[in-house]
């Protein structure tokens, strides 16, 4: 039998810091990562989104994700899934902000029982890889299997098809 497979992430559009410079993009690097993902594997593609919207302007978003990271907020999520029952593999996507995933990532990673689930990370970076973040999702999802992830620098993730599908269909 086939294992359903769930692609959940959490991508910022509009300004972002790219190459050393802030650019508007129409679409955020990790959906582009996990539209790669589903074109390679299938799978349910899930926004993590937040009710409450991030500032369009790059440097004030960064500075309410640092006072969120500051606080260990929890911010609430514009939809959630019922359930995850149905996943075995869930791919999460987040870009890396300060060495973590942005916090509404817990708030989605908190949310569900993730026992017996495989986790494959993949993020999104100016240049930090991982960081501290697969730690993170080992901690906060104890139950679960956290693979090797891919980290992409964000720039480079329109090119990145290749690389994302080998990635993504390796223990498939």
């Amino acid at each position: 039998m086939m294992s359903k497979v769930l692609i959940a992430y959490y991508s910022r559009k509009g300004q972002n810091y790219v190459n050393g410079d802030i650019k508007d993009l129409a679409k955020g690097n990790t959906e582009i990562i996990a539209e790669f993902i589903q074109k390679s594997v299938g799978g349910d593609l899930f926004e993590i989104d937040t009710v409450k919207e991030y500032p369009i302007d790059y440097t004030e978003c960064t500075n309410v994700a640092k006072e969120e990271l500051r606080q260990k907020a929890r911010p609430e999520l514009k939809k959630y899934l019922n359930s995850i029952d149905e996943y075995d593999t869930i791919y999460l996507g987040y870009p890396c902000w300060w060495g973590l995933p942005p916090m509404a990532v817990f708030t989605f990673l908190e949310r569900y029982d993730f026992t017996g689930k495989t986790i494959r990370p993949f993020t999104t970076h100016e240049g930090s890889g991982f960081g501290g973040s697969i730690s993170q999702i080992k901690k906060a999802c104890p139950t679960a299997s956290v693979l090797s992830g891919i980290a992409i620098h964000g720039a480079d993730s329109a090119k990145s098809e290749a690389q994302v599908s080998e990635w993504a269909k390796k223990s498939m």
